[in-house]
């Protein structure tokens, strides 16, 4: 970087892109906290999400995490979602069922030998209350442990940047109030920077440091608090 020049955005986005009849045209910037992408059904959230994942190429335009473009429309350019280095959080946790909550943050984390693994896997699960599951499989899991346990990974493969695509949709309100609280905890704390996808206007009000608002496949507004 050159002296005096301001570090890259953690995430930056201006692309279009076509899905059957319906087009998706969008350009914002991340740059530390969370930032929450907010609008109705359809409007093209997870789309986008989905983009910055490397799960969907766009038609034009770029992605970039960290300063590194992940996606060139024009040029042709797809960083696997792999080796994006994102961690990832969505509706259904997607845990592997046969393996315990500990081997499944384990699986995240990329260095170490086996104990190593597990002991990382362990102070994550311990940062996100999730500490006392560390031997139980998902499936004696209630969904809001489940999505703890679910952040722990995510966390766990040191991301650049953290994806959450309502993550807490399903759940009953009391509990989607403790996660956001835990969301904004872990980001502060870890100091990754986060983009949230969420139809909750009250969720969105709650944890956005930036808020952008979509309708029908465009940026409607952006609000930096």
């Amino acid at each position: 970087m050159t002296p005096g020049a301001s570090p890259p955005s953690a995430l930056a986005v201006d692309v279009a892109h076509r899905l059957g009849g319906f087009h998706l045209d969008v350009a914002f910037t991340v740059d530390d906290g969370i930032a929450v992408i907010v609008g109705p059904s359809g409007a093209g959230k997870s789309l986008t999400l989905a983009l910055v994942a490397g799960l969907a190429r766009p038609d034009s335009g770029t992605i970039a995490v960290a300063g590194e473009v992940v996606a060139d429309g024009d040029r042709g350019v797809h960083v696997r979602t792999q080796d994006r280095r994102l961690g990832m959080v969505f509706q259904d946790g997607v845990l592997l069922p046969h393996r315990t909550v500990a081997d499944n943050v384990a699986l995240a984390v990329r260095h170490g030998d086996r104990r190593t693994r597990r002991h990382e896997a362990t102070g994550w699960l311990e940062k996100v209350g999730a500490g006392d599951w560390s031997a139980r499989r998902p499936g004696e899991l209630s969904g809001g442990q489940r999505q703890r346990v679910a952040l722990a990974r995510a966390l766990a493969g040191e991301p650049r940047l953290l994806l959450l695509d309502e993550p807490f949709s399903a759940l009953d309100q009391p509990v989607r109030v403790d996660l956001r609280a835990l969301v904004r905890e872990v980001v502060s704390s870890a100091r990754v920077p986060a983009l949230f996808i969420t139809h909750d206007e009250a969720e969105a009000e709650e944890l956005a440091d930036v808020l952008i608002a979509y309708d029908h496949g465009t940026v409607a507004s952006i609000e930096r608090r």
